[in-house]
């Protein structure tokens, strides 16, 4: 909407009782600057206006520029005073001086029809700066793997650098009945040692004390983070562990489904006196189980020993688990109780600023890091198969 100069004068009065001489100047000088800004967009229209409109536009304009000289000039003696630093006692003296500016302003403004626009507040044209907002801390947290190998292996803490077990096997001989009066029969064994050393997984993040200090939920989301990626390195380590020390299956899926193909495996490890306490599969091979065919066209139908307990499907119950960790179309099947995590040192989330140049940069660093290995201490205990059609 626009308002009468006349008016808005008045207003910008009532405004000035009680100012400080910063705060009047301030005020008038806002004030100048809309006049300005309307005085420069009356003389940029005049090039789209009709002889006659423009003729009229020129007279109006000569008598704004008039009032802006009349302004200018005003603020000038205001700049002097306020350079000279008015004392509270002379505060009355500039006040009267600025209604007496107003006042002449407003006369210069008779002889002309100029209005000043008042727009509605909005925040693209009110507001500076960014407008309050509201955090979802949790919308920031990115997924993690749900099964890492630490969950189906034994966690054994050791007090130093290397994990050594030992591998019993029977070389020769075996317990028979005895015929009376001729000899027992000899058995004998052979015991290998086999040494794990733990080696470090670990990652760090640098960032500055003031990301810190403006961002209350970084710390919070980083150690999150950094742990969740910590599992992934982990968990591919770990992974590549599995593949070369697991027993290969000899199975193939030609001629058969997923499903026979796994129940093979346990029937493997049942055959060597093992008992399957998991089958892990890719996401895409357990959703792949779940649509097995009764037969081809029939229809979706599992098979009665493909069961779901408590949300948890299972094969002739042993769960299966599926994790991301696996590459595409790889599988595991064993007694995971036979799969162990030496652990020299434990998992630990740290945040110093001793490291590097940080100290002068104003950085920190956050660290990540686990002292660990994996074995496989029965490797006929583990199979590691493929769905992939040979």
């Amino acid at each position: 909407m626009d308002i009468n100069l006349t008016e808005a004068l008045a207003a910008l009065e009532v405004k000035l009782k009680g100012a400080t001489t910063l705060e009047t100047k301030t005020l008038l000088t806002g004030f100048k600057e809309s006049f300005d800004a309307e005085l420069k967009a009356k003389e940029d229209a005049l090039e789209a206006k009709s002889k006659t409109e423009r003729e009229a536009a020129q007279v109006e304009i000569k008598g704004l520029k008039e009032l802006q000289e009349v302004q200018q000039k005003h603020l000038d003696t205001l700049d002097i005073k306020i350079k000279a630093g008015l004392t509270v006692k002379g505060q009355n003296e500039f006040t009267s001086l600025v209604t007496k500016n107003i006042k002449e302003i407003a006369l210069v403004s008779k002889s002309s029809p100029f209005t000043l626009e008042v727009k509605d507040m909005t925040l693209a044209n009110a507001l500076t700066g960014d407008q309050p907002r509201d955090y979802n801390f949790d919308a920031v947290k990115r997924p993690f793997q749900k099964i890492n190998v630490e969950d189906l292996a034994t966690s054994i803490p050791i007090s130093g650098g290397t994990y050594t077990y030992v591998r019993s096997t029977l070389a020769s001989g075996a317990v028979v009945d005895q015929v009376e009066g001729s000899a027992k029969a000899q058995l004998e064994y052979d015991y290998t040692m086999v040494d794990a050393n733990t080696n470090y997984i670990a990652g760090f993040s640098v960032y500055s004390k003031k990301m810190r200090n403006n961002l209350p939920f970084l710390e919070n989301t980083l150690s999150i983070d950094l742990r969740n990626d910590y599992l992934r390195g982990e968990n591919a380590a770990f992974n590549t562990i599995l593949e070369a020390d697991a027993t290969a299956s000899t199975q193939i899926i030609t001629g058969q489904n997923k499903i026979e193909m796994l129940i093979a495996e346990l029937a493997t490890l049942a055959g060597n006196d093992f008992q399957a306490s998991a089958i892990v599969v890719t996401p895409a091979d357990w959703y792949g189980i779940m649509i097995t065919e009764k037969s081809t066209g029939a229809g979706y139908g599992l098979p009665g020993i493909v069961t779901f307990d408590a949300g948890i499907l299972m094969i002739n119950g042993v769960p299966l688990v599926m994790a991301t960790w696996l590459n595409a179309n790889k599988y595991f099947v064993g007694d995971w109780s036979r799969v162990r995590k030496p652990i020299t040192e434990g998992f630990t989330f740290a945040v110093s600023e001793d490291d590097s140049d940080n100290f002068r940069k104003n950085n920190l660093t956050a660290r990540v890091e686990a002292q660990v290995t994996l074995t496989v201490e029965q490797p006929d205990a583990l199979i590691f198969g493929d769905f992939t059609a040979v």
